[in-house]
């Protein structure tokens, strides 16, 4: 019997070397880090839509608010006022609650929404905003009717 030369070659394994899985490895690991900041920047920027959405949506019943009762809720009665009767107005005038209950929550980042009248930023009228993505106030992040 002769021999042929492919007899005398050692099998080749089939299998990865530790190179080819930690280049995968490292691969994927650029790959996910890349989505996760996609993700985040999406969050930001779905955040901050919600809470101007939230912020312009109030427009309505604050100034359904002051042609009832010829003045805005003060910053002490807040937003609340537009879910129950403030104790000096005439509640025959209003039309409670002027807003969902459930319209009044927390912005995107678990803080309550600001109001104040009058407003600083608006004098002659209210301001309502939100602190923020850094929940901070005077940061400049602010989302308000401004």
């Amino acid at each position: 019997m002769t021999s042929t030369p492919s007899q005398y070659r050692s099998p080749r394994r089939a299998a990865f070397t530790l190179v080819e899985v930690m280049l995968v490895i490292v691969i994927l690991t650029v790959l996910a880090g890349i989505a996760v900041v996609g993700v985040q920047q999406t969050m930001a920027r779905a955040g901050k839509g919600e809470a101007t959405i939230f912020v312009k949506s109030m427009k309505t019943p604050l100034e359904q608010f002051f042609m009832d009762h010829k003045r805005y809720p003060t910053t002490a009665e807040g937003l609340d006022a537009l879910l129950n009767p403030p104790p000096d107005v005439d509640e025959s005038k209003g039309v409670w609650p002027y807003i969902d209950p459930s319209a009044v929550k927390a912005d995107p980042w678990g803080m309550p929404y600001q109001y104040a009248y009058p407003g600083q930023r608006n004098p002659n009228s209210y301001d309502l905003w939100s602190l923020g993505p850094d929940r901070a106030p005077d940061t400049g992040d602010e989302i308000g009717n401004w």
